[in-house]
């Protein structure tokens, strides 16, 4: 190494991060509900049309978390933590185990799996829909109509009921989950909903920026956030989520990849790539991007699938 190379590697490395502000985490390490509120994105839905990308969403937050930033203690040094929050993703292709049927009309944007059954939230405006599917034979077994003004998003099951969030109307829609006879809406603070998941504890929604949302799940009402990284840069475009044994999985919108997800750090530790999943002779004009993910806990099998897609993979995931 050159004399003086190390100080401009520290220099630029501090550029990229320490002075990047990212979510306040308490000693305990809790989120902090103090971030501000999120930025709104662009007017027109971009998950309609796969070319267009949508404004990533900004935050301010409590200097000191933003990622990693050059310890103090050790000039010259990076903590192992730091190590660890700049390191690459581990990355992973996937083997399909089996295929299922799906209607190709469906515009997926919540996907999620329960004691045999996927339940399924789709889109678009007049067509929004929420619906419980046998997945042997893509039969369509239960379904509640949206309001035709209301832009369907992301699906979650939280213990006896199901949530699913709405594109622009702030609003989320609860259902029993045994009849999807709709309980309750509540409104929520993200100027756009997405993707939505539960921890068990905690909801956990996107809006389509590197953020991710902690509410609870009796009210709607902000706990926290933090902000996904990779590399110690931020992951925008976060669609339909899962939680999968302690971890967040995310379909990052308009790509083939799915990020995991720290939630109590919101580092990217491995990134999934599916290209290739759907083949193209099985894609038409109507075919749009990769969206949908679901997990089937008793099992440990993963399940995904896409917006009119006309089949949903079962898929085993491997170390590139």
């Amino acid at each position: 190494m050159k004399p003086g190379s190390l100080t401009i590697a520290l220099f630029l490395l501090c550029s990229f991060t320490a002075c990047r502000p990212g979510p306040e985490v308490s000693e305990q390490g809790s989120i902090s509900a103090s971030a501000p509120a999120p930025a709104t994105t662009s007017a027109a839905n971009p998950e309609t049309a796969a070319t267009a990308v949508p404004e990533t969403a900004s935050t301010t937050a409590t200097p000191g978390n933003s990622g990693p930033s050059l310890s103090t203690d050790a000039p010259g040094r990076i903590s192992e933590q730091e190590q660890d929050a700049l390191a690459p993703p581990t990355l992973y292709g996937y083997r399909v185990v089996r295929s299922y049927p799906h209607d190709p009309e469906a515009f997926t944007q919540g996907f999620t799996y329960h004691e045999g059954l996927f339940y399924e939230g789709t889109g678009l405006e007049g067509a929004s829909s929420l619906r419980v599917v046998r997945p042997e034979t893509g039969e369509v077994l239960k379904l509640h109509q949206l309001p035709p003004d209301i832009f369907g998003e992301g699906i979650t099951l939280a213990g006896d009921r199901i949530v699913q969030v709405s594109w622009k109307n702030q609003q989320a829609f609860i259902y029993d989950r045994q009849t999807l006879k709709p309980i309750q809406r509540l409104r929520y603070a993200m100027a756009e909903g997405w993707g939505i998941t539960y921890d068990g504890t905690r909801l956990i929604m996107s809006d389509g920026s590197a953020n991710l949302y902690f509410l609870h799940p009796g009210d709607l009402s902000e706990t926290g956030r933090i902000t996904v990284r990779e590399q110690g840069q931020p992951v925008d475009r976060l669609n339909e989520l899962e939680y999968i044994q302690g971890e967040v999985w995310a379909n990052i919108w308009g790509s083939d990849d799915l990020v995991r997800i720290q939630p109590a750090t919101g580092r990217v530790t491995g990134r999934i790539k599916l290209k290739g999943l759907l083949p193209a002779s099985e894609r038409t004009p109507q075919t749009d991007v990769l969206n949908g993910i679901a997990f089937d806990a008793a099992a440990g099998r993963i399940f995904v699938t896409g917006k009119n897609w006309p089949r949903v993979f079962e898929i085993e995931v491997r170390k590139q």
